[in-house]
């Protein structure tokens, strides 16, 4: 394959999808799909891409994004700290509970952007007291990916400077018992060690021979694993972790990686099952998002080059160099196809796509 060519970043698109509201789930090639409605899941990833885009360019108007995006998290939240997710159009929500990975979602968004200086203060305080009445729940996760997700989520919190200062909304008298209360770092980094210790013990018991990974098949959001093991290594400081998240993001490059040098995800369409071949289709943005996420973190520390390089190649996927050899972007709207079908692409243009194109756009080149 020739050399991709990266065209700037048209973070439009994004915006179209948003009103006052959110961010629209889906769409009908172009246009929202009401009927549809919106997702906590989706506006807390596209608090996280706006976040990026106001820190690489603060003057383009993206705190009035990330207003709405964490405005929606906020309503998502019940009153115990947990998060619905399908709204309708109407906004009402359709359910009374989420899924676990809901809440890890919303902490990774609440921990990334309290992790952004350049947010205002006003906003990052607004992310404190989510994630603190989100803790409680935060113990009980079991969904592999649900914990992943906390792990950078709360990993984040803890490398902010400063994490805990501006406010404590908490009607306490005293400062000193809400400061107790409030945020508290001692037992977040442990759970931070316990939630990578469980996603160890699992990575123990299906380890083999021919078989590195945390499951006997590999299905969504996989890179997020190697990812929160490597950032749990990083708040721990434990050798164990860097090594199992090295073993197991090397063992899931050796698969998505074709012989020509392209990246090519898993198949949605039946995924991968320990013993039997791959599915090839449906390939979907987000993995390639997750999978760039995941090698810029092991970049960063164990300091390989071929991790950067690979970094590279996820964003490559999205110019073309994949397996149908055709760019994932529409050239006249900026907008991210759904994925790569047997017959071609997906020309639906719904909103995780181009969440999962602006994060990976904007790493790679503001990193």
């Amino acid at each position: 394959m020739e050399k991709v060519k990266i065209k700037p970043l048209r973070s439009e698109y994004l915006r179209r999808l948003t009103d006052d509201t959110g961010i629209f789930q889906h769409t009908k090639f172009g246009i929202p799909d009401r009927s549809k409605g919106y997702t906590t899941d989706d506006n807390s990833r596209a608090l996280i891409a706006a976040v990026m885009l106001h820190g690489s360019c603060e003057d383009e108007g993206w705190i009035d994004l990330i207003t709405t995006y964490l405005s929606f998290v906020h309503h998502a939240q019940n009153e115990d700290g947990s998060f619905r997710n399908f709204m309708d159009y109407n906004r009402n929500f359709m359910e009374d509970l989420g899924s676990e990975d809901c809440l890890g979602r919303c902490l990774w968004a609440l921990g990334f952007t309290l992790s952004e200086p350049s947010v205002p203060d006003n906003l990052h305080n607004s992310c404190r007291y989510m994630i603190n009445q989100a803790l409680p729940h935060v113990a009980a996760l079991r969904s592999p990916r649900a914990i992943a997700y906390a792990i950078v989520g709360l990993s984040y919190l803890l490398e902010t400077k400063d994490s805990l200062s501006y406010a404590f909304p908490y009607p306490y008298t005293e400062k000193t018992d809400a400061a107790s209360h409030f945020l508290p770092h001692k037992r977040i980094r442990e759970l931070v060690e316990e939630m990578a210790d469980r996603l160890l013990l699992q990575y123990d018991h299906y380890d083999r021979l021919d078989w590195h990974w945390f499951e006997d098949s590999i299905t969504y959001g996989n890179a997020m694993l190697p990812w929160a093991l490597f950032k749990a290594s990083r708040i721990s400081g434990r050798t164990d972790l860097r090594h199992t998240a090295k073993s197991s993001l090397d063992f899931l490059a050796s698969l998505t990686f074709t012989g020509e040098g392209y990246f090519k995800p898993i198949g949605s369409n039946g995924w991968l099952v320990r013993g039997e071949a791959a599915a090839l289709h449906d390939e979907q943005p987000i993995e390639a998002c997750e999978m760039l996420l995941a090698f810029q973190e092991a970049y960063e520390n164990l300091g390989s080059p071929s991790y950067l390089d690979k970094a590279n190649l996820c964003l490559d996927w999205f110019h073309g160099r994949n397996s149908s050899n055709q760019s994932m972007i529409d050239p006249q709207t900026g907008g991210c196809y759904d994925g790569i079908h047997p017959s071609g692409l997906n020309l639906n243009q719904g909103s995780e796509n181009i969440i999962s194109y602006c994060i990976a756009h904007t790493v790679i080149h503001h990193a």
